[in-house]
């Protein structure tokens, strides 16, 4: 069988008879990977901590012909401990894992993996308030996907804004003579965080008072999953204020 070394960011996992386990994991170069790690739910097991959700390694596997086999394991990333010691941090990266899952069904990148491995590292290390890691992360992760929401110019004619109406079927913001009968509206200050959120503008999303953040989480929820087509199930765990306007522009999936 074929031997071959990646750098893997664990995504889920699932148990396998009395030791082993099942990964999924989202790899540097090779896609999404699914494999058995033997022996790694023993106590004795030299590489079963560095093989749980939102660890990274450096693997080395066996092809085989429907799950890869784990031979051995290094340690690159140790994120796990200090993402589940806080519950916010620990639904927030689920919610990530959750997505990152689902976006690399059909392909799968190298963006896609470092945007994993980079907002993991910063729930890990603390550095921004876990639900706006996650919204920078959702927008982005969908951005690479090639469903870039709009946040100034018009989705449809691409008139220059600044619009008001918000329509996630229609890619985002969109000027008045395009904006169906009913669209919700997003103030100013919504849509200046959400385009900070998207860039990477850190000083701009922190400064955002908290109703203007939970406006904002809501508009990401909202836009992740129509794009998805499905709902996401760790996203009901998570602690983030839906604003109905938003929600009621996507029936059936949001919960």
């Amino acid at each position: 069988m074929p031997v071959y070394r990646d750098e893997c960011v664990i995504l889920r996992t699932h148990k396998l008879g009395e030791a082993d386990r099942i990964l999924t994991m989202l790899s540097r170069s090779h896609g999404k990977i699914r494999a058995v790690a033997k022996g790694v739910r023993r106590t004795a097991s030299k590489f079963g901590a560095r093989l749980e959700p939102f660890m990274v390694a450096d693997l080395q596997l066996y092809e085989g012909r429907s799950l890869d086999i784990v031979t051995q394991a290094e340690s690159l990333g140790s994120y796990g401990a200090d993402i589940v010691s806080d519950y916010g941090c620990y639904t927030a990266a689920n919610v990530m894992v959750e997505t990152a899952d689902k976006l690399t069904d059909a392909e799968a990148g190298l963006q896609q993996y470092l945007l994993l491995v980079g907002a993991l590292r910063a729930l890990a290390r603390r550095e921004h308030d876990p639900q706006l890691t996650l919204d920078s992360y959702l927008l982005r992760a969908l951005s690479v996907a090639g469903w870039s929401p709009s946040f100034g110019d018009c989705a449809v004619t691409g008139e220059p804004g600044p619009h008001s109406a918000f329509v996630v079927q229609l890619g985002g913001v969109v000027s008045d003579a395009a904006a169906p009968p009913g669209a919700p509206r997003l103030d100013v200050a919504t849509l200046a965080l959400l385009g900070a959120l998207l860039t990477g503008d850190w000083a701009t999303a922190e400064a955002a008072p908290e109703g203007t953040r939970n406006q904002a989480s809501g508009v990401v929820a909202a836009y992740t999953q129509w794009h998805l087509e499905r709902g996401l199930r760790s996203l009901q765990h998570f602690d983030r204020t839906v604003p109905r306007a938003i929600a009621g522009t996507t029936p059936g999936v949001l919960s």
